[in-house]
Parts: structure tokens; sequence; C-alpha cells
């Protein structure tokens, strides 16, 4: 396969096949695009859905190690794109300089910032999600929790529609790990933003994301001050935690795709950056 390699992973709740519109837009643009789905994951939204439990013991540790061997086995150094729970995964592997360059897309919040989790605040706002029993099991959403944490920026049409296509059960253990990441010692959510050797990162939010608010990513970002490599942030007006999925999914991918140019990754991109960079 030529091309540089991208490496997609995605979070909580939502099946691989959701990055398939991605890769179709990557592959086109001269890119190797693969979205491996989690450690044992079921090949379809549908069998997930009939096997929750094939996921059940995963954690934070075991998705970076996981995906630490998928980037490793490349020739050449992948990009790595993460959302939600993704986003965080890709920030602890460039921190490892594995990698060529990484987007973390509303990013699960790494260890260090101030401000509340949002991923505790779901489980206040659903107390199931914050059963600590919970923590070894498989956890779904149901359509109204859905609406609130992904789909809140979009119509209940739109809603209905992302939820049936890639919404499935999830492990706990990302949850609470993500959720309770300031309070221990030597936490999953550990990333080391003084790195000065990796590769560049962007981070991505979206304005009215419910479940990963734009203060917690911009709070990200301070974090990375101390590291003279590049890290820049991007937030997008009116767009929720479901913007790699919903209809203006290709806005963001076109932005990642002319950001990737923009620093180097992809030099038949460049002249598209000035076009297709929204403003701030």
């Amino acid at each position: 396969m030529s091309g540089t390699p991208v490496v997609f992973i995605h979070g909580l709740w939502l099946h691989a096949s959701s990055w398939e519109p991605w890769i179709d837009r990557f592959s086109a643009r001269g890119f190797a695009p693969v979205a491996p789905g989690w450690p044992g994951e079921p090949d379809t939204v549908e069998e997930a859905r009939r096997r929750p439990a094939a996921v059940d013991a995963i954690g934070l540790d075991d998705l970076v190690h996981y995906y630490a061997r998928i980037v490793g086995s490349f020739r050449s150094e992948p990009v790595l794109v993460g959302h939600s729970v993704g986003g965080l995964v890709v920030q602890r592997l460039i921190g490892m300089n594995l990698g060529r360059g990484a987007v973390a897309i509303a990013p699960a919040p790494v260890q260090g910032i101030e401000l509340p989790s949002p991923f505790a605040r779901l489980c206040s706002k659903y107390p199931a999600l914050g059963n600590p029993e919970n923590i070894a099991r498989p956890l779904s959403l149901n359509f109204e929790q859905f609406r609130y944490a992904f789909a809140n920026t979009v119509t209940e049409e739109e809603s209905a529609v992302l939820f049936e296509r890639s919404a499935i059960p999830s492990p706990g253990r990302p949850l609470f790990d993500a959720a309770f990441a300031n309070g221990r010692r030597n936490s999953r959510t550990c990333v080391d933003t003084g790195n000065e050797n990796r590769g560049p990162l962007l981070l991505i939010s979206g304005q009215e994301d419910c479940l990963v608010p734009a203060p917690v990513t911009r709070a990200v970002h301070r974090l990375y001050r101390r590291s003279g490599a590049v890290t820049e942030l991007k937030r997008f007006v009116g767009r929720g935690h479901s913007m790699v999925i919903d209809h203006g999914w290709r806005a963001i991918a076109d932005y990642t795709l002319a950001w990737l140019a923009h620093v180097g990754i992809c030099q038949a991109e460049s002249d598209r950056w000035a076009e297709t960079r929204p403003a701030s």
C-alpha cells in the first residue's frame, strides 16, 4: 500500500466503521488509511451489539499498547488521528515518539487539567455509568444519552440515524480511567506534554461539545506550552462531539488534511491550506 499510512482510532461507544467516510477521503488524497477496531472488537456494529462482552476488560493502557504495536508495524511512520478516548490514545502515542504527527479530535482530557472531567459529569448525569461495579462490564448509551453526549447539535432525526449506524456498547474501564484521572497517581491519562522531539500535534474541539467541552481541550493545549514541538488548537463553532460522524464531518476531515499539508506531512496538499482553513 503506497502513501503515508494513517491510523484512525475511535472512542467510546462508536464502532471502527464510523471512520469509513474518512478512509475514503484520505485515500483519495494519496494516504494509506486504516481504522483498526479496539482489541477484540467485532467486525460490524450489529455483531458488536450482539457480543458486548468481547471488549469488556479493556482499559486505556491496553488500548495504548495495542495501538503502539500497530503503529510500529508500518515501514514508515503513520499519522495518528483519534476521536474522544482515541484522541487521548494518540496523544499518549505521539508523546512516546510514535507516529509522524497526530490529530486529536474532541480528545478525552489528559492528566493535569484543573477543570472537572467531562466524563465524570457524564457519570453523575447517568448513575449507571458511574457505578464502580461496572468497571469491568460493557456499558451502553440509550438514545437519550447518545443525543446528549454526542449529537446535541444535529436534528433528532439525524441523531437517530447516527445512533443506529455507529453506536455500540463499550468497556467501562476506559470511562473510569478518564473520569477520575486526576485522583490517581501514575494515571493512565498521563501524557508527556513536555516532549520536545515528538511530531506535530493538532487538537480540535467543538464549541457546543457536551462530552468534551471546548474549554477542556483549550486547557489541555495550555499544558503543551512547555514543549517546543508544534502543537496547535482549532475550535469549530457550533459543532458537538459527533463532528466526526455527522453531516459536517467533511469540514473536519478537510481541515485535518490541510493541516497535515501545512506541517509538511503531505506536500501535495500544501496549496490548499489557505483555502480550507476556517476561521477560529
